[in-house]
């Protein structure tokens, strides 16, 4: 839906102004990239002028920043954060002489490419082809939740190679998001040269095939660029706008020199553009101010808005169920979309990338359509879509197998982490419980890819009842998940007569649950739990009492749970990489500590195969009998 702020005339006087604008706009990207020694000058001049026109018309400015009906604006080609700084200044988001004293400035929120953390920049850009698809996840946010509002989104034209661009605009047209208008700083010019030299791309071809309506302009021509833009609001199509722009414009020695691109001028280049662009060469005043910068952290804080969820809280599978995992995330996920439908709660949008039947997504989508949001085999786009719609009004889900929503999307999850987006990711399929998949799809790295990412907690349940609890969990609570599971179907873990995650049963983050005790530790997580039991009931027929303990939160155990435990080797049970998994995790932890615990790893040393997965773990002698024949020697 848009919310045209475009049905207005364009005066003389408006050309006036903004050509002013512009010419004062291009005195501060020069001047913030001269004092910095470095930045992309020749981008943010030819982009300016776009800026310029959307952020005067739209439907955002200081006052309306935080309001869920603004318009929003997305800058892909992020490198231009000189022409995005000084356009939101210009516009009274900030003061201008802040963002060119400080830019690149260590501890300054302006940035080498902008960041969500500046007053008026929605997302914050990783590498180029990201921007689209964070345009369309605000886009899908505003559909779920009701609101109107229009979405531009800012992209330079060497970035069209990248294969998210395609996911993304493919993904547009496809659920009809018609309130997104995307401008493409068609200079014609990357850091290597001539885009066509570099990689052959035909872009408005592309992008009709791909239902797009494109409009093509003069990219520094106002009043043609506030027509096409009023123009394309009232099509019924995702709107390109192909601006044919000059690298550089303004300044006649640097322009159509794509040298200029990421180099900025010397001091006495500087005198002769400003000279020519007929404004004064202030920049020792913007010297001393930048040595007078004082570092705030706080500055650097990013809002995570608050969900209002429910969920059947006292939901419990039996003893005499056995299911698999992913069903009990099936089932969470719908009760919480479908309380999502009462007034006052935040609605949800649950991303699926053509597996909604084998992550158990598929009752969401027969029973809630609107709420479910199919991306298609385009697993880099959902993962970015699903970030910026977290933080645009809705509680994101992002459902996928493990090596697709963990490993193929590491850089895209690495964004969100970066944006302090609110994603919950559900993988499915994790470890070499996947068996018959083989290798190729046995998700053994997910803990040693994440623990990179400063933001990301982890949650891989025991059993179908620690599932339904835990996807409540990280639905109700800010910041980025991952919860992790198996394929195979589980017994239920016991507590006695009862199940030990059922009623009564509150999930805490870190928690580590001892499910039986012992004079020594077997740590483990997932559809392990079950085999470590095993392992512990075959030990204690041979009078050695072993304890398990299940640490579903394997990045982030509470350790006060080993404590009893250190007199004797913990043994770590995994069916994850051995060397970045939960024994990598206990081994910090201890060493931090000056604890001196040996620790014997029972994890995966090498890529598996194709086959049941117990045969599989027979193979790698992870099977519990081979395990407690280990164990037994190691304590003897």
């Amino acid at each position: 839906m848009r919310n045209c702020g475009f049905d207005v005339d364009f005066t003389p006087k408006d050309m006036q102004e903004l050509a002013e604008t512009a010419k004062l706009c291009r005195g501060d990207i020069l001047k913030m990239t001269t004092l910095a020694g470095s930045g992309h000058p020749g981008g943010s001049m030819s982009s300016i002028d776009m800026y310029l026109t959307v952020y005067r018309y739209a439907n955002i400015t200081p006052e309306n920043v935080k309001s869920p009906s603004r318009d929003r604006v997305f800058v892909s080609h992020g490198h231009t954060s000189p022409g995005v700084y000084s356009a939101l200044a210009r516009n009274g988001f900030f003061d201008i002489g802040q963002a060119v004293a400080e830019f690149r400035l260590a501890g300054s929120i302006y940035e080498g490419h902008i960041e969500r953390m500046v007053n008026g920049v929605e997302w914050t850009t990783g590498n180029l082809g990201q921007g689209l698809s964070a345009a369309c996840g605000a886009a899908m946010a505003g559909e779920i939740a009701g609101e109107e509002f229009s979405v531009f989104c800012f992209m330079g034209d060497g970035e069209q190679q990248k294969g998210q661009q395609a996911e993304a605009r493919r993904f547009a047209a496809m659920h009809g998001l018609n309130n997104i208008t995307a401008f493409i700083d068609y200079n014609k010019l990357q850091i290597s040269g001539n885009i066509e030299d570099v990689m052959y791309q035909n872009i408005k071809d592309d992008y009709t095939a791909d239902g797009w309506f494109v409009i093509t302009v003069d990219g520094h021509d106002f009043e043609k660029l506030f027509t096409a833009i009023k123009y394309g609001q009232k099509i019924e199509q995702p709107v390109l706008i192909l601006a044919e722009t000059v690298m550089s414009k303004g300044v006649s020695f640097m322009e159509n020199i794509h040298g200029y691109h990421g180099k900025p001028l010397t001091d006495e280049q500087l005198d002769k553009a400003l000279a020519e662009l007929g404004l004064e060469n202030d920049i020792a005043r913007y010297k001393e101010m930048r040595k007078a910068f004082v570092f705030d952290p706080s500055h650097h804080e990013l809002e995570i808005p608050e969900v209002k969820v429910a969920y059947d809280r006292n939901k419990e599978y039996g003893l005499d169920v056995k299911t698999d995992c992913r069903s009990a995330f099936g089932d969470a996920i719908y009760d919480i979309v479908k309380n999502s439908q009462e007034e006052g709660m935040t609605p949800v949008a649950v991303f699926d990338c053509d597996l909604a039947s084998s992550v158990k997504t598929d009752k969401v989508e027969k029973e809630f359509p609107d709420n479910f949001v199919q991306a298609g085999i385009q697993e880099h786009h959902a993962c970015v879509a699903g970030g910026s719609a977290s933080v645009n009004g809705v509680l994101a889900f992002f459902a996928d197998f493990g090596v697709f929503g963990v490993d193929e999307v590491y850089n895209q999850q690495r964004l969100n982490d970066i944006n302090g987006a609110s994603l919950k990711t559900v993988t499915t399929h994790i470890g070499i419980d996947v068996g018959e998949d083989g290798k190729t799809h046995q998700c053994i790295d997910y803990l040693g890819t994440l623990r990179n990412l400063f933001g990301f907690r982890v949650i891989i349940p025991a059993d179908p009842n620690q599932t339904y609890k835990a996807v409540g969990f990280a639905a109700e609570n800010p910041g980025n998940f991952l919860v992790g599971m198996g394929r195979s179907k589980l017994a239920v873990i016991a507590d006695g007569d009862k199940p030990f995650f059922g009623k009564g049963y509150d999930f805490k983050y870190g928690q580590v649950d001892v499910l039986r005790d012992g004079d020594f530790a077997i740590a483990t997580y997932g559809s392990m739990t079950a085999r470590a039991l095993k392992v512990a009931e075959i030990l204690e027929k041979q009078g050695i009492k072993a304890a398990v303990l299940n640490c579903s939160c394997p990045l982030h155990p509470d350790m006060e749970a080993f404590e009893k435990y250190t007199d004797k080797p913990v043994f770590v049970y995994e069916d994850h990489n051995e060397f970045t998994g939960l024994a990598a995790t206990l081994a910090n932890k201890f060493a931090d500590d000056g604890e001196p615990v040996r620790i014997v790893r029972f994890g995966v040393r090498g890529y598996a195969f194709s086959g049941t997965p117990e045969d599989i773990f027979k193979l790698l002698g992870l099977d519990p009998e081979t395990v407690a024949e280990s164990i037994k020697a190691e304590l003897a």
